[in-house]
Parts: C-alpha cells; sequence; structure tokens
C-alpha cells in the first residue's frame, strides 16, 4: 500500500520484521557548521606526510583492485598485533568496517535469536540497535549517579540477567566514565558467555593506566574492541577491530561475508599503522583540549564528569534543547545524547574548543 502523499511504500505495509517495527535508525544530526563538535571525532585533520604515505599505499593496491583481496588481511592484522603489544600475535586479531561491524560481528556468532546481551545504560546505543538486529534480546543495567559501577554491582547485575554477551565500554559512552579492570574481572566471573570490552577510546585514557589487554591472557571469553575512527582520525576510512583468543577469531570467520575488508581500506590502514607515533602525538593535544573544556565549564557553573576519552558530559543544562539550538545558531554543533539536564561535547583542535566555550559563556 503506498502513502498518498509522495508514492513510497509505507515502512508498516512491508513484511518487516515485528522486533522492527517501531524502531528508529542510528544516527546523530549532521548539518554543515563551521565547527561540528558532535560524534567524537577527531578533528585533527590527517598529518601530511601521514597523508601521502597512505596514497601510496592505496595507489599500489589499486593495481590489483581487479583482484579479490586477501581475505584474511594478514599485512593489517600484524600491524594492529604489533600496535597493542602485549605478545599479542596476528591470530588473535580481527578487523571489519568500522567497531560496529566488528561488535555486529560477534553479536552474529554468540548473540541472535533467543540469547541475551546486557550493558550497563546508559552507555553506546548502538548496543541495544545491533543485539536487536541480529535477532537477540538486550537488557539494559544501571550505573550510579556519577555513571561509575562498581565490582559487587556488575557482577550482582550480570548474574542476575545471565546475558551470552557482556558490553563494558570502558571509558564509556556517551558520559566518558572510567571503569576500573578489577570491574571487567568480576564481571567476568559472574558470566557465561563473551564479555567484550569496548576500549574505543583507550587512547585517551592517562598514559599509566592499564588496557583490559592486559587481562586477555587465560580469559578464552574475554575480547578487546578497538577503533581506528578516534586515535587515528580515521572515521572516514571505517576501521574497527580487536583481540582475543585465537579461538574467537575462528568464531567470526563463520559470520563475516566473504572479502569484507576491501584491499583500498586494508592498505590505508596498514599504512596509518606505520605513523602510530605520530597519530598519537595529536592525542595530547586533544586530551589538553579536553581538560581545558573541563575546566571552564565548571567556572562557568556547568558540572562537567570525568571523562577519559575525547568528550565531555557536563550536566547543570537547565533547558538542553534550548541550549543546543543557542549554539547551533551561532554555528557550534554539540550533542543531545538524551541525558536530563545534560549535553556532550567533543574536544576539538583549541580554536574549535575556543568558539565553543564563548558561544556557551554568551548564551
Amino acid at each position: 500500500m503506498s502513502s498518498p502523499i509522495d508514492g513510497r511504500v509505507r515502512l508498516e505495509d512491508l513484511p518487516l520484521r515485528e522486533d522492527l517495527r517501531g524502531l528508529t535508525p542510528y544516527g546523530a544530526p549532521q548539518a554543515p557548521l563551521p565547527v561540528a563538535l558532535n560524534v567524537n571525532e577527531n578533528t585533527h585533520p590527517v598529518p601530511e606526510e601521514v597523508a601521502d604515505d597512505i596514497l601510496d599505499g592505496i595507489a599500489v593496491a589499486l593495481r590489483e583492485v581487479n583482484r579479490y583481496p586477501d581475505r584474511e588481511f594478514t599485512a593489517l592484522r600484524e600491524g594492529f598485533a604489533e600496535y597493542l603489544g602485549h605478545g599479542l600475535q596476528r591470530d588473535q586479531i580481527w578487523a571489519a568496517n568500522g567497531s560496529n561491524e566488528v561488535l555486529q560481528h560477534l553479536l552474529q556468532a554468540f548473540g541472535g535469536p533467543g540469547r541475551r546481551a546486557f550493558g550497563f545504560g546508559p552507555t553506546y546505543s548502538m548496543y541495544p540497535l545491533l543485539t536487536r538486529a541480529t535477532g537477540a534480546e538486550y537488557v539494559a543495567g544501571t550505573r550510579e549517579p556519577d555513571y561509575t559501577v562498581s565490582s559487587e554491582s556488575a557482577a550482582s547485575q550480570v548474574a542476575d540477567a545471565d546475558p551470552d554477551v557482556v558490553f563494558l565500554c570502558a571509558p564509556n559512552n556517551p558520559t566518558g566514565t572510567p571503569m576500573s579492570l578489577d570491574v571487567i574481572e568480576s564481571v567476568y566471573e559472574a558470566s557465561r558467555g563473551i564479555v567484550i570490552v569496548d576500549e574505543a577510546y583507550q587512547e585517551f585514557a592517562p598514559r599509566d593506566e592499564r588496557s583490559a589487554l592486559t587481562l586477555l591472557p587465560g580469559r578464552e571469553r574475554l575480547v578487546v574492541s578497538r577503533t581506528m575512527s578516534k586515535a587515528f582520525a580515521f572515521a572516514g576510512a571505517r576501521v574497527g577491530y580487536l583481540a582475543a583468543d585465537a579461538g574467537v577469531i575462528d568464531a567470526l570467520r563463520l559470520v563475516r561475508l566473504p572479502y569484507h575488508l576491501s584491499a583500498l581500506t586494508q592498505a590505508a590502514a596498514t599504512a596509518a599503522l606505520r605513523h602510530a607515533p605520530t597519530m598519537l602525538g595529536m592525542v595530547d593535544e586533544i586530551v589538553a583540549q579536553r581538560d581545558r573544556i573541563s575546566a571552564t565549564l565548571d567556572a562557568l557553573g556547568y558540572t562537567p564528569f570525568e571523562s577519559w576519552t575525547n568528550f565531555v558530559l557536563f550536566a547543570g543544562v537547565d533547558d538542553p534543547g534550548a541550549t543546543w539550538q543557542g549554539l547551533y545558531d551561532r554555528g557550534v554543533l554539540i550533542r543531545d545524547v538524551g541525558i536530563p539536564h545534560s549535553l556532550r561535547v567533543t574536544a576539538g583542535t583549541e580554536e574549535e574548543s575556543t568558539a565553543f566555550l564563548e558561544a556557551l559563556a554568551g548564551l
């Protein structure tokens, strides 16, 4: 049955899966504003010498683009293993088109119809969307008012929910909250399923803090997911990856599409990894702007939450909608993540951060 307005078939008239009816697709507002600080991108451009090397790698790959790419993306996996360290080998590494596809592969292999996934809300909004899209049930746990979660509470909630897949966003999105390794260990002990530690923002944590990668030995159900979108300024390239027991990698091969990583993607990511020190140099600049934003927000009377990421969630906003619109009208785009009296802003360049703070102070 067609809509009388534009002739298109209405969604409700299609034989859509019942569990997808009423859902809305993921997506942040997009607008061509001078200062876009709403989706936690690394707003620093890729350095010229790195971009040149990436382009050279892509040019070489183009010469054989008539052939299928390396299905096992061997060179890229070796690059990730070297970058992550901790004695990891390439057979413990997986990659896909963004960390969302990495998570989707995990859910396809270990979730699905009749199974359950669990996460502590508020957290990354794609967890329930990916879970339901793969036919599983999503259960949301709770956090403390400051968005932390204790080992005891985490273990108790996971044991009660008895999930097949657990999502631990560490540091957490959209709140920026760190998660200690003892929480991860407690959740692992309390669970029977796959435990995914999503470290998309780990590079922005204090340098002396240990990664969940250190917990992998002896824990065959533990997975540590990462992305190149943030620290590596590679959001447009769509490259995510994970480290886990080699048996988990074997399971993911059962659900991935053939040749899922293009030759061009593999070449670009492999080249970028060769310049990891240069790319990570931007992280220090971003962390400095994040901390500056937090300090200034506090001085302006808002309540910024502790953040180990490249963004800041701040409370004390009387009318988030009006504040968001006021900033928008001044050419600054940030994010209303749906948390009452709160907004989230990405730490951009010094100029972008200044533009945000001045616009906010002027409201």
